[in-house]
């Protein structure tokens, strides 16, 4: 008896996991027959056109292929041909049609970073960091018109470590969609799994993460700027301007106490520590780098770009709020 076929949309690494587990450990109960994804991109200095993570494993593993610049009929008619009964979303980076989402026999699941309907949209993982969340987790969905607002099946919740920051908490939130695939496929498959509707009072979104996010606004808390520095180091990154120079910022900490604080203005501990002002606290900067330069220990940035006691920072204004 054929095994029933299923489909994978996605294009970002947090899916990798999960892919990994329907063309392995559930090899035995479904097939995976295809993978539809978003198409080559420019990327890096030189431009040069770049497969995605999702792309790149499906080649490396034999896995079909469709990558249109946007799903439409033609993936409409290839999900009917190939008989699809279940097609799973995560990170893939379009808006379903709702011929798309009804073309599996057993319907379309999304697995979403954050634990619904907390998070709904599209930097769950980063925004729950920035908001200093003590735990998160991924949560298993069927597929709406309205973004991540379909009821949910189930929900596997991840702790936050004191010292996770975005790609750490990325990658286990990755891991952790694999244990609720694995209580839950076979119901999926079936088309009997259990659906609980979500309750819209408790429903909060995030945006999307620009590159201006990662400009640090001293004129915000040092605990509010230690958050989103973990948050965005994966990308957009942290940075600052001083002396005409954009210096890119590592790992920070927070210091109570350092005499007389003014928002953006550079205190020097010592020789080798630089800490600039906030409006609570002190944010001590730990690792620097400027254009071209790498990533290091501030005591060796200073020896090679030196800041002056008392010098001024530049300073935004945080952009427009992750969470609404």
């Amino acid at each position: 008896m054929p095994k029933p076929p299923v489909v994978f949309y996605g294009s970002d690494a947090i899916a990798l996991p999960s892919l990994d587990f329907f063309l392995r450990e559930a090899s035995s109960s479904c097939e995976l027959v295809g993978v539809i994804t978003q198409p080559d991109r420019p990327s890096g200095r030189g431009k040069k056109m770049r497969s995605n993570p999702v792309k790149a494993w499906a080649g490396e593993n034999g896995v079909k292929i469709l990558d249109p610049a946007k799903p439409l009929e033609p993936e409409v008619t290839w999900l009917r041909q190939e008989g699809v009964v279940l097609a799973m979303v995560m990170a893939y980076g379009h808006i379903l049609s709702s011929a798309l989402l009804d073309a599996p026999d057993a319907g379309t699941y999304n697995l979403h970073g954050s634990v619904l309907p907390a998070y709904r949209g599209a930097s769950p993982v980063e925004t729950a960091l920035a908001q200093g969340e003590k735990e998160t987790g991924a949560t298993l969905m069927r597929v709406v018109s309205r973004m991540d607002a379909g009821p949910i099946v189930d929900t596997e919740i991840t702790p936050i470590a004191a010292d996770d920051d975005g790609p750490r908490l990325r990658e286990k939130l990755s891991v952790a969609c694999v244990p609720l695939l694995r209580r839950n496929l076979s119901a999926l498959l079936a088309g009997e799994a259990t659906e609980t509707p979500q309750d819209e009072k408790a429903a909060t979104y995030c945006r999307k993460l620009r590159k201006s996010d990662g400009a640090l606004d001293f004129y915000s808390p040092a605990a509010v700027l230690v958050r989103r520095v973990s948050a965005f180091r994966g990308w957009p990154g942290s940075w600052f301007e001083v002396q005409g120079v954009r210096v890119k910022v590592g790992s920070v900490k927070v210091v109570e106490s350092c005499g007389e604080i003014v928002p953006g203005q550079v205190i020097l501990p010592s020789p080798r520590e630089v800490a600039i002002g906030t409006t609570e606290g002190a944010l001590s900067l730990l690792e620097l780098q400027r254009p071209g330069g790498r990533m290091m220990p501030t005591a060796e940035f200073l020896s090679g770009f030196p800041l002056s006691e008392g010098e001024f920072v530049g300073s935004q204004t945080l952009s427009e709020l992750l969470l609404s």
